[in-house]
């Protein structure tokens, strides 16, 4: 799995913007992978919908923000695109991404261990008679083929 991101904010009160990648690697996704999903650090600011925050609103006034929630690509699909506004931050340090980041690389590899080590099966089988039944349907067919030959 390789996880990309950028995170991206204009000058004055703009909010900065987390956009990211996550695509599976061609071997993950032939192992049938269920999506991780994480309930992240990485902070929703409230009126998440808005590109700006105004000195003295939301989160410059104290306001709690919620948190995101971060997922695996499908391993059908094996990628997806994701964008987050973030809260305004004077010092604009987030160290929230990397480690959900990383947390969820490592619940991911839980999952891809498990499932590399549930090993692949072929299995063939092939049946016939048994020795006692040969035994027992031969003397009836022999008898039978005898008494056949003989006219009967």
């Amino acid at each position: 799995m390789i996880i990309e991101w950028n995170l991206n904010k204009k000058r004055g009160n703009f909010r900065p913007v987390l956009t990211y990648t996550i695509k599976l690697e061609d071997f993950e996704k032939e192992l049938g992978l269920p999506q991780v999903v994480l309930e992240s650090t990485i902070p929703e600011p409230p009126e998440s919908w808005s590109a700006s925050c105004l000195p003295g609103k939301n989160e410059r006034n104290g306001m709690d923000c919620t948190t995101y929630r971060l997922y695996t690509p499908d391993h059908k699909k094996g990628e997806l695109e994701g964008k987050f506004t973030l809260p305004w931050r004077a010092n604009s340090k987030y160290s929230e991404i990397d480690e959900s980041f990383i947390k969820l690389r490592d619940n991911f590899e839980i999952v891809l261990k498990e499932a590399y080590d549930s090993h692949p099966v072929d299995i063939e089988g092939k049946l016939e008679l048994s020795e006692e039944t040969r035994r027992h349907i031969a003397s009836g067919l022999v008898s039978q083929r005898f008494l056949k030959a003989a006219g009967f």
